[in-house]
């Protein structure tokens, strides 16, 4: 199992003296940091106007590191297709794909905050169905070989080519799930799939039942099975002391992003995202003391271990872990980071 970097740029807090400015540089640092310690990838989240994050061009951010790294992968956690126009995201990832050497993975969800779509003129009620049309945009631009066209509901493009061609043939796709329906979705187009697990608990009953549906749903539909891969909140405590304080900083992330960037309104929201109200009613009852495996990996490194010997027991190819979450000290980041490498990847370099 291989592990990777990943952050959402969550800066709302109350009181934060931490600029958004600031925080996308230590962003920039901690990936490049990554790389240095031997990490697969960097999953660098995009979030607009500080609803959730504040880091908005992932793309640009990862471009700035390719020089300062040899060989970590270099992803979206995740790229807001809906918002876009697919023929850009195409050209942007292509052309990260070439100055990078082939290190691009892509991915993509249709997001869930509808504050993020509308300066943008995005529908957000239509968004599963212009997602499904964006991705299919995307693997035609990356993988035709000469001039191509596509028609459906909301994109009619004629006689089309972009250039550059990405190095990859074809490059990763990654689909972020929350729902059935995303899963349904990375199945019937042959892709790979990317699961929160605090969500894949509280939608399916646990991450190894959300890798199994998605099994079962290729299966389904006669389709090879790509990669299944999730995020995951970290914290390494030594002390109860230090466990409390790493709870606190997850509740708080809960409590002061999550909460007001997912949707809570039915009729602003598509029917297919309904399953959120039951999110939002969860995690506004979680208390430090409900945190476990199922959301965040925390305490000794020999506890973090056997949280990850479950989580590779259900099928997961690799883990993204999100150590700067809740506004933690860049320092205490970093340092996070060195022991992760230091004292548990190795358990895992079989």
């Amino acid at each position: 199992m291989k592990f990777g970097y990943f952050t959402l740029s969550d800066n709302h807090y109350p009181n934060n003296p931490r600029t958004a400015s600031q925080f996308v540089l230590e962003i920039r640092e901690q990936a490049i940091l990554a790389d240095k310690l031997g990490y697969n990838s960097a999953w660098i989240g995009e979030h607009h106007f500080d609803r959730l994050g504040v880091n908005s061009r992932p793309d640009i951010l990862l471009a700035s590191i390719i020089p300062e790294t040899k060989n970590i992968r270099l992803a979206p956690a995740v790229n807001v297709l809906p918002i876009h126009h697919p023929i850009h995201v195409a050209e942007m990832w292509a052309t990260l794909d070439l100055i990078s050497g082939g290190r691009v993975d892509y991915a993509c969800g249709r997001g869930y905050d509808r504050a993020e779509y509308i300066p943008f003129d995005a529908d957000f009620m239509t968004s599963a169905e212009v997602f499904e049309e964006g991705l299919a945009v995307l693997k035609k631009a990356w993988t035709e070989p000469g001039m191509w066209s596509f028609k459906g509901d909301h994109y009619q493009i004629r006689d089309m080519e972009i250039t550059p061609k990405p190095v990859q043939n074809p490059i990763p796709i990654y689909v972020g799930s929350f729902s059935k329906t995303s899963v349904d979705l990375a199945a019937r187009n042959g892709l790979n799939i990317i699961y929160a697990p605090f969500a894949a608990a509280m939608v399916f009953g646990g991450l190894k039942e959300a890798v199994e549906s998605y099994r079962e749903a290729v299966i389904e539909m006669g389709k090879v099975r790509g990669k299944a891969m999730c995020s995951y909140f970290i914290y390494i405590a030594d002390t109860d002391e230090e466990e409390d304080r790493g709870r606190q900083y997850q509740i708080d992330y809960f409590q002061n992003c999550v909460l007001r960037a997912f949707p809570d309104d039915p009729e602003k929201m598509p029917p297919t995202m309904h399953y959120f109200l039951k999110i939002n009613e969860i995690l506004r009852n979680t208390k430090k003391e409900d945190l476990s495996d199922r959301s965040i990996l925390i305490g000794s490194p020999l506890k973090i271990i056997e949280s990850l010997k479950k989580i590779q027991a259900a099928g997961i190819d690799e883990v993204i872990l999100y150590f700067n979450v809740g506004r933690k000290p860049h320092q205490l980041v970093k340092e996070q980071m060195h022991r992760f490498s230091e004292e548990i990847a190795p358990e895992f370099n079989t």
